[in-house]
């Protein structure tokens, strides 16, 4: 077991700024910390749980249909987490809508179940999925925050107002092309910090 698998998806191997993986779900939620903490916590319960699954059948699964099988153990996952946030935060079910069914083929947890979690032990793929998960959500709400101060000049959570900034609200921000200038001002950020690291 090494604690680099679940640092790695933090800043290292990030899926979105380094990897650019998830874009969709990434660009299509973060109109709101809300629902970028959200998705992201979502989709790292899944990526967590099939991470555990798929490691502990991997000696059992033939090689030919690994990946029909991968996609059914995720969607299995999937659809308990769309149930739960139907049943306990309605509101968020209802924001994130048709993105959480979608989480299925998220390109994140299928890459991490054929690179990682079929290739190595329970333990490591757990810290995987975790790791990933965790530095997914972090992208997220860092863009969702982004384009909620900045379109609407506060902050709102689950109803209750954290803060409101006397600046004026820039309504293209949580709009599509908003959602593209925050990450690119984003991306360019890390890759500059990369450099500077190198």
């Amino acid at each position: 077991m090494k604690l680099s698998n679940f640092t790695k998806g933090l800043v290292k191997e990030n899926p979105v700024f380094y990897q650019l993986l998830g874009l969709c779900p990434t660009l299509a939620v973060t109109t709101s910390l809300e629902n970028g903490l959200g998705m992201g916590i979502a989709t790292t319960a899944v990526l967590f749980a099939s991470n555990i699954l798929i490691s502990l059948v991997r000696k059992l699964v033939p090689d030919k249909i690994r990946i029909p099988i991968f996609i059914v153990v995720i969607a299995t996952f999937v659809s308990v987490v769309e149930m739960l946030l139907e049943g306990f935060v309605p509101p968020l079910y209802r924001a994130l809508g048709i993105f959480i069914p979608l989480i299925v083929v998220n390109c994140i947890i299928l890459a991490r179940a054929e690179a990682f979690a079929y290739e190595n032990g329970v333990l490591d793929s757990m810290l995987d999925g975790l790791g990933m998960g965790l530095g997914f959500t972090m992208s997220l709400t860092v863009l969702g925050f982004i384009r909620e101060l900045l379109g609407t000049g506060g902050i709102v959570f689950f109803g209750n107002t954290l803060f409101q900034l006397p600046i004026p609200a820039t309504i293209s921000m949580i709009l599509p092309p908003g959602a593209f200038l925050v990450m690119g001002m984003l991306m360019a950020l890390v890759n500059y910090m990369k450099k500077k690291e190198a």
